[in-house]
């Protein structure tokens, strides 16, 4: 029994702003927004709600694999915890609004990290025969909660919008777009404090007070020392995963074909996929639409797909991280 990827797709709002905007709200140099952090531009979100996106990414994955909504088992959400609406299921209102009528719904948080995750969850459910179709959508507007005169959350304000899914079948034969091979995921939780939304939860429930003083946007408590003790192990904790999923698939890193990477400044992208050997083609860096929670992988695939820079027999490795703090990997053999 095999694990296929049979839809792939994104969708993106259709509002932007530059890299040049956001220096000038921060006063950060437009040079370094660009090229240090790599935001040329992102994607915004105004009318278009996280279940909108999902929604509308979930139909074309849909129409990629030739599945009809009706047909799904599971119908799983792992993307930005910032949704429509607090303590709701986002999930359940995609599966109802696409017709996924005989599908169970449930949803996963591992914030930017949520992509190789959610595969690996969805995997082995339809490994063990429990379902035999799923699809994983996810959504981030965490722009909303970017303050551009905040200098400690800097590495946030690549934050964009958007929207992605991914149709996972058991023994899908020709219309398979891409294997799913084995994950890996490790989780530092000396990192779960460091960055938050300070008010909002139970610690600070929302009032006139908490919106006067903006303890609704994320912050970093301890900037300096977050910064200093992810130096340590971000790059030794990518590797890990990376190598203990393309191990266990029965590969090495010079078997990277492409690497669908989180979104992160552009020196530590480009020093990770020199641990890979990754040449021009073999990665996308999306500074043309930002960090998009965990969309990004598929985003970057996608785009990857659309170029034709994807080869039958290619391995695909999905690499991502996310505060709290985990790194997750997983490996796709593809065959679009």
């Amino acid at each position: 029994m095999t694990v296929h990827c049979t839809g792939l797709a994104v969708a993106l709002p259709e509002a932007t702003i530059s890299g040049a905007t956001i220096a000038e709200r921060s006063g950060i140099p437009e040079s370094v927004v660009v090229e240090k952090m790599g935001i040329r531009e992102k994607r915004v979100a105004r009318d278009e709600h996280p279940s909108d996106l999902c929604v509308e990414a979930g139909r074309r994955a849909l129409d990629d694999a030739g599945v009809d909504a009706a047909a799904l088992d599971l119908v799983s959400y792992h993307g930005s915890e910032l949704k429509d609406h607090v303590v709701w299921s986002l999930a359940a209102d995609v599966a109802e609004r696409l017709g996924a009528s005989d599908a169970y719904a449930s949803e996963s948080y591992a914030l930017c990290a949520g992509a190789p995750i959610a595969i690996r969850e969805a995997a082995a459910q339809i490994r063990t025969g429990s379902i035999d179709r799923a699809l994983l959508v996810a959504a981030s507007r965490e722009e909303d909660l970017v303050d551009y005169g905040d200098p400690d959350t800097s590495f946030m304000f690549n934050f964009g919008s958007g929207a992605s899914a991914m149709v996972l079948e058991r023994d899908a034969g020709e219309r398979a777009i891409a294997t799913v091979r084995e994950s890996a995921a490790i989780t530092d939780g000396s990192f779960s404090r460091d960055v938050i939304v300070p008010a909002g939860g139970t610690v600070q429930p929302p009032s006139n007070a908490t919106v006067e003083e903006g303890r609704h946007s994320l912050r970093v408590p301890d900037h300096e020392s977050m910064k200093a003790r992810l130096a340590e192990v971000s790059l030794p904790n990518f590797l890990a995963v990376a190598d203990d999923a393309l191990d266990a698939s029965g590969y090495d890193r010079d078997a990277v074909d492409f690497a669908a990477i989180t979104h992160m400044k552009r020196s530590f992208h480009d020093h990770l996929c020199d641990q890979f050997g990754l040449g021009e083609r073999e990665h996308l860096y999306l500074d043309e639409y930002g960090h998009v929670q965990s969309v990004d992988q598929a985003l970057a695939t996608r785009e990857a797909r659309d170029r034709g820079w994807l080869d039958d027999g290619d391995v695909v490795l999905f690499l991502a991280a996310g505060t709290g703090y985990t790194w997750a990997a997983t490996v796709l053999e593809w065959r679009g």
